[in-house]
C-alpha cells in the first residue's frame, strides 16, 4: 500500500475504501521501502537528556533492524515468537520493532515505568522469549528472570550489564541485509497489554494490518497528514499504542522524520522549546499535557505546528481557544482503545469540529451506539459506543483469553465498554463508562491489578481503587484501604503503601491518595461498591 493511496482532506468520506494487500509486514513498510528509495531520508532526530541531537537515516535504522532481525534468528527465535521492548524513547526502540516484525515474530511494547510485578505478568502471559531494554530494565529484570522460564535472551543498549549482553556487541558480527518474512497482513504482530477492571490486565494481540487501520486516524485529525516539511513528536511513551501507532510507525510508513525525546516528567516550557527547537511540526498531546502547557501560561514565538491531535477525553470550548491563542492551531481531537483505536475523530476533510463532541467516524469505519444485544440504536439515545467488524484497525483477540475475547463482541459489533450518544449528523459524545477504568494523565488503569498489589502489603486487610475527579489529570488513583487487624493507620503507612506500589506496578498506577476506612461498602454478593468511595462533588 502506498502513500499515494491514502485519503486526503476533501476527499468525501462516503467514498472511501480500504485498500489493504493480501500480504503485508509492518516492518518493512515503516524502514525497507524509504531505505531503499530514498536511503539519506532523516527518519529519527534522537535528543538526549542534554538537548543533544542525533540524527539517523531510514538506511541507518533500516541496517541495524537487519542485524537485530539477523541476530535473533541465529538466537533460535522463530516467526510467532515473542520479544519484549522495554526502552523509551531512542532509536534502538523503532530499530526493536521493526527488526521483530520483519523476522515474523511478535513485538511486546512495554512501559519503562513498569516495575517487577508488572513486567513479570506480561512477560510470563506472552511466554516472551527475549527482551531488548537498557540497564535500568535489565535491573528490573534480574529479580524476576527465575521466574521466566521461557525467557533465553536479553539485550541491553547500554551495553553488557550483569543478566544481560550488550546490544551493540550482540548485532555487530550479524549481516546489515536480511529476507524479511513473508507476512500475511492478517498474521499477529504486536500483543500491547491493556488494563481491565476484573482479573490481571489483558494482551490485545493486533495483525499486521493493524498500521494500515490507523493511517486514516492519523491523516484525518493532523489536517491531511503527511504534507511536505511534516515533522511528529508527541510526549508519550512509544509502549503505549497511543505513541507507537498513532505517531511512530505511521510517520515512517509515510516517510516522515520523528523526534525522539521523553523527559520523566512532562515540563511544559521544555515541551515547548523542543517543539520550536526541533521544527516539530505535527505532535500528539495528551488532554493532560495540554491542560498543564495551558495551566503553566508558557508561550513561544518560535512555534511552526502545522496540527495538534488529543484524544482520551472531550475538550472544551476554553482548551480549544486555548490551542488556537497560543499553539497556533485547532486542536483535533480522536477517539479509540488499545482494541480498536482511531475510529472516530475531527479535522481537515471532516465536518466542523462541534465542541463537546468527540467527533464522527474516521473514514473507513462504522462506529455506532448500541445497546447490550449489538443492536443499533436510534439517534439521540445514550449506548455503548461500538464499531463494526472487520475493521483493519481491530485486535485479533486478547492473548491466550478466548473468554474475554467473545466478552468484547455483540453480534457484529466490538463493545467499546465507553457510554456515548450520537446523534442525526453522526457526530458522537463521550458520556462515561460503564466500568471502572480509572482514566489518569491519559493512561486508562484498571484496579484489579493495583488492588491485587495492595492486597500483598501486611499491612491491608481489604482494598479497593477508584479514580478521583482531577482537573489536571482527568482522575487520580485513590485507594481505600481497610487496615489488618492491630495497624494503626497513619500518613507514614499510607505513603509507606503508595511507595510499595509505584516499585511494584508503575509510577503512573500507585494511588496519589490513600484513605483509610473500617470497611467496604460491598454487595450481597461481595463485589466492591466503588462507586460509593468516590467523592461526590468534582474540584
Amino acid at each position: 500500500m502506498a502513500p499515494s493511496a491514502m485519503p486526503k482532506p476533501g476527499d468525501a468520506a462516503r467514498n472511501f475504501t480500504w485498500q489493504i494487500p493480501a500480504r503485508f509486514n509492518i516492518g518493512t513498510a515503516v524502514l525497507d521501502r524509504w531505505a531503499a528509495e530514498d536511503p539519506g531520508r532523516t527518519a529519527l532526530v534522537e535528543v538526549d537528556a542534554d538537548g543533544a541531537p542525533r540524527r539517523f537515516s531510514f538506511q541507518d535504522l533500516a541496517r541495524l533492524s537487519n542485524r537485530l532481525a539477523n541476530t535473533l534468528q541465529f538466537r533460535g527465535l522463530r516467526p510467532g515468537g515473542r520479544v519484549g521492548v522495554l526502552l523509551p524513547q531512542r532509536h534502538e526502540t523503532g530499530v526493536a520493532h521493526a527488526a521483530v516484525l520483519k523476522a515474523g515474530m511478535i513485538s511486546i511494547p512495554l512501559f519503562i515505568l513498569f516495575g517487577e510485578e508488572a513486567l513479570e505478568y506480561r512477560l510470563a502471559n506472552s511466554g516472551a522469549r527475549a527482551v531488548i531494554t537498557d540497564a535500568e530494565g535489565v535491573a528490573k529484570l534480574r529479580t524476576i528472570r527465575d521466574r521466566l522460564p521461557d525467557l533465553a535472551l536479553v539485550l541491553s543498549v547500554d551495553g553488557p550489564v550483569e543478566g544481560a549482553e550488550g546490544f551493540t556487541q550482540a548485532i555487530a558480527p550479524a549481516s546489515d541485509q536480511y529476507a524479511a518474512v513473508d507476512t500475511a497482513a492478517d498474521d499477529p504482530a504486536i500483543i500491547i497489554y491493556t488494563s481491565g477492571t476484573t482479573g490481571q490486565p489483558k494482551g490485545a494481540l493486533h495483525a499486521h494490518r493493524v498500521l494500515l487501520g490507523h493511517l486514516p486516524g492519523v491523516t484525518f485529525p493532523h489536517d491531511g497528514f503527511p504534507q511536505p516539511g511534516d515533522r511528529f513528536w508527541t510526549p508519550a511513551d512509544w509502549a503505549w499504542i497511543g505513541g507507537l501507532l498513532d505517531v511512530l510507525l505511521p510517520s515512517w510508513f509515510h516517510g516522515v522524520p520523528v523526534v525522539a525525546h521523553r523527559a520523566r516528567k512532562f515540563d511544559p516550557e521544555a515541551a515547548l522549546e523542543l517543539m520550536a527547537r526541533f521544527e516539530v511540526r505535527n505532535s500528539f498531546l495528551p488532554p493532560t499535557a495540554l491542560k498543564l502547557l495551558r495551566r503553566s501560561g508558557a508561550r513561544h514565538a518560535g512555534l511552526k505546528l502545522r496540527s495538534v491531535g488529543s484524544g482520551g477525553e472531550s475538550l472544551g470550548d476554553e482548551l480549544l481557544d486555548w490551542g488556537r491563542d497560543v499553539l497556533g492551531v485547532q486542536i483535533n481531537e480522536f477517539y479509540g482503545q488499545t482494541e480498536c483505536n482511531l475510529v472516530l475523530g475531527n479535522g481537515g476533510g471532516l465536518p466542523p469540529v462541534r465542541p463537546g463532541w468527540t467527533g464522527t467516524a474516521i473514514p473507513g469505519h462504522r462506529v455506532e451506539i448500541v445497546d447490550e444485544t449489538g443492536q443499533v440504536l436510534p439517534p439521540g439515545t445514550q449506548g455503548t459506543i461500538a464499531v463494526r467488524r472487520p475493521d483493519p484497525v481491530m485486535f485479533l483477540g486478547y492473548w491466550r483469553n478466548e473468554a474475554a475475547t467473545a466478552a468484547k463482541f455483540a453480534g457484529d459489533y466490538l463493545l467499546t465498554g465507553d457510554l456515548g450518544i450520537k446523534d442525526a449528523d453522526g457526530y458522537v459524545r463521550f458520556v462515561g463508562r460503564d466500568d471502572d477504568l480509572i482514566t489518569s494523565g491519559g493512561y486508562r488503569i484498571g484496579p484489579a491489578e493495583i488492588e491485587a498489589c495492595l492486597m500483598r502489603h501486611p499491612a491491608v486487610a481489604l482494598a479497593a481503587v477508584v479514580g478521583e475527579p482531577d482537573p489536571i489529570r482527568t482522575e487520580l488513583v485513590k485507594a481505600v484501604i481497610v487496615p489488618a487487624e492491630g495497624v494503626e493507620p497513619t500518613p507514614a503507612l499510607a505513603s509507606e503503601i503508595q511507595e510499595f506500589v509505584k516499585r511494584r506496578l508503575a509510577a503512573h498506577e500507585y494511588p496519589r491518595i490513600v484513605e483509610f476506612a473500617p470497611s467496604l461498602p460491598m454487595t450481597a454478593t461481595g463485589k466492591i461498591i466503588r462507586r460509593a468511595l468516590r467523592s461526590k462533588e468534582v474540584p
